[in-house]
């Protein structure tokens, strides 16, 4: 099942709407208790991700699922096409050399960020500085963030599990994230065209 598209806006229009999407998708599926709280606590957070992301930011919101042998598998996306605008670019966070973007913080702060600055890459340079970046954030040592053509949480927690000593700060972000206690996992698809950021949460059947 795939809810209907709901276009959400950077002054949060759309939220009410998406919000009854998510309540009638747990209804639909039986989910309740403290499922169809993780639930609804997962997308309020993927819909404040955007307040404010963009001068004219929209995107597009929806839930989908697929019935895999461990239970229900519920996705909550929110995908949006590149929106270039040089003039916005004094204004986003500014990323340190190491590549590591030290002004945004917490697990959905970095999210925002790779979201934000991939939607006004304009160019090849553009283009490699977000992966510099993408990269940096799941483990600036990986060959596996390289390979991927995704930034992933499950990768992300992992890779800091293994330096957490030297990387404490980022971990106790990581323990104190709503987003990473809920979620399974959590995706950040970088395409040509647009951008998708994917929350995956299971229902155990």
């Amino acid at each position: 099942m795939k809810t209907d598209v709901i276009t959400i806006r950077s002054d949060l229009r759309g939220r009410d709407e998406a919000m009854e999407a998510a309540e009638k998708f747990a209804v639909y599926y039986g989910i309740t208790g403290r499922n169809a709280l993780h639930l609804r606590l997962l997308t309020e957070e993927t819909i404040s991700m955007v307040h404010g992301i963009l001068d004219e930011f929209s995107g597009k919101f929806w839930l989908e699922s697929e019935k895999t042998k461990k239970g229900l598998l519920c996705r909550i996306c929110l995908s949006a096409e590149k929106q270039v605008n040089k003039e916005q670019e004094e204004h986003m966070l500014s990323v340190s050399s190491s590549g590591r973007n030290e002004n945004a913080r917490g697990v959905m702060g970095k999210i925002r960020e790779i979201l934000r600055r991939s939607l006004q890459s304009s160019n090849d340079a553009d283009e490699q500085y977000l992966w510099k970046m993408n990269s940096a954030w799941i483990d600036s040592g990986s060959s596996s963030a390289a390979d991927s053509n995704f930034w992933s949480l499950q990768l992300y927690r992992q890779n800091l599990s293994e330096q957490k000593a030297q990387d404490k700060e980022e971990w106790d972000e990581l323990e104190k994230s709503i987003i990473a206690k809920l979620a399974d996992e959590v995706k950040v698809w970088l395409r040509a065209d647009s951008t998708t950021v994917t929350i995956e949460k299971l229902i155990a059947g």
